[in-house]
């Protein structure tokens, strides 16, 4: 992602990042904590302190390749009621905040470019990167791939008959999204996902805000 990228496409970028990411691995750590766990309160996660969230490895990463990834929030599923499925709401739960972080940035940057004809263009440029962002980071966790969120919504959704006899995946999971990642195979299947979830997102934005003006 901030791989070719310019000093300033960088600093407008960063910031985005860290938020997404912060908010993405924030909300596991509430969802878990109000469904009985308390390990990522009692790690220091239930926090907006991007330090808090961010894994050196993955940042660098990022930084070099355009691939990262935050510090997981810890979860112990013997806390909960029902293991398999609050492991699947935890999961959830960062890639819906993605999803609605997206949506309010597009309600924010709607009125600015509407009426505030002279505010910086970095401005126009960090709230549409971060709402993309966002996007983006929702579709690319909800790939049913371990360690990413969307295997745990997948898994939540099968018979306890199998969901029970499910075999550890230790690095496969990991080794295959890596292969996916710097293939370019992830890319050509989700960009399509996320221009048209992040188009849907400014059209509903715009429609709302039509129908104010209007009405």
């Amino acid at each position: 992602m901030l791989r070719n990228a310019s000093f300033g496409q960088i600093m407008v970028t960063l910031p985005a990042l860290l938020l997404a990411f912060t908010i993405h691995e924030l909300c596991h750590g509430l969802m878990a904590n109000w469904l009985g766990d308390d390990t990522a309160k009692r790690d220091g996660r239930l926090s907006l302190n991007p330090i808090k969230h961010i894994d050196p490895v993955g940042m660098l990463l990022l930084l070099i390749a355009g691939f990262g990834w935050a510090k997981p929030v810890i979860v112990n599923p013997v806390n909960f009621r029902n293991p398999k499925v609050d492991m699947a709401l935890v999961a959830i739960a960062g890639p819906i905040s993605n999803f609605i972080m997206a949506f309010i940035g597009l309600m924010i940057l709607f009125p600015i470019y509407l009426y505030a004809y002279n505010a910086p263009i970095y401005l126009f440029e960090g709230l549409w990167i971060f709402t993309y962002i966002n996007v983006l980071l929702g579709v690319f966790n909800l790939i049913p791939i371990p360690p990413l969120d969307g295997s745990k919504v997948i898994a939540g959704m099968l018979p306890d008959s199998i969901y029970y006899k499910l075999p550890p995946t230790g690095m496969f999971g990991m080794i295959l999204l890596l292969i996916l990642v710097f293939t370019g195979a992830t890319q050509t299947i989700i960009l399509p996902i996320v221009e048209a979830i992040h188009d849907t997102f400014l059209n509903a934005v715009g429609n709302i805000y039509m129908f104010f003006i209007e009405g």
